[in-house]
């Protein structure tokens, strides 16, 4: 079992120092799901839920949500992000919206994080924004798909 990183010594938390690290590009993507009634998923995907735009609405917070992960995660890194990006899928028939994002820096850590923050960030504000048409939507789940970069190379999930 690999060493946990973020505990000192004495088994107390710590922020790992990443000081000695080199400076590298570095992307990590990551995917939520969200499972709805097929009519609540065509008015996602038509945008005329009662509260709008759904699909706006989350990309923009999936994205700020990206940009604060350090505040939200407490022993995460301020990294500087180059590129957020949230994508939107809207399966009417399944009754699922799939959101993947896209998280890219230039920096000592990797960018895993700030690419599930705005997964999930996303996810919760779908939820958020139909839970007045549907009380029983669900997030299903939260992965990361891939990350690249650094010492560890690329890793794919499921690869």
């Amino acid at each position: 079992m690999a060493e946990l990183t973020h505990l000192d010594d004495e088994g107390r938390a710590r922020m790992v120092d990443v000081g000695a690290k080199a400076v590298t590009d570095r992307r990590a993507v990551a995917r939520a799901t969200v499972r709805m009634a097929p009519t609540t998923a065509a008015a996602v995907r038509d945008g005329n839920a009662p509260k709008g735009d759904v699909i706006a609405v989350a990309r923009i917070a999936g994205i700020q949500a990206a940009k604060r992960t350090s505040e939200l995660i407490p022993l995460c890194h301020g990294l500087p992000l180059s590129f957020v990006d949230v994508v939107a899928e809207v399966d009417v028939e399944a009754g699922i919206v799939t959101l993947t994002t896209d998280a890219r820096t230039s920096a000592q850590t990797g960018v895993e994080m700030e690419a599930l923050t705005a997964a999930s960030v996303a996810a919760l504000t779908v939820y958020d924004m139909v839970k007045g048409i549907e009380k029983g939507v669900e997030i299903a789940e939260v992965v990361l798909l891939e990350k690249s970069g650094g010492r560890s190379g690329t890793w794919r999930r499921g690869g």
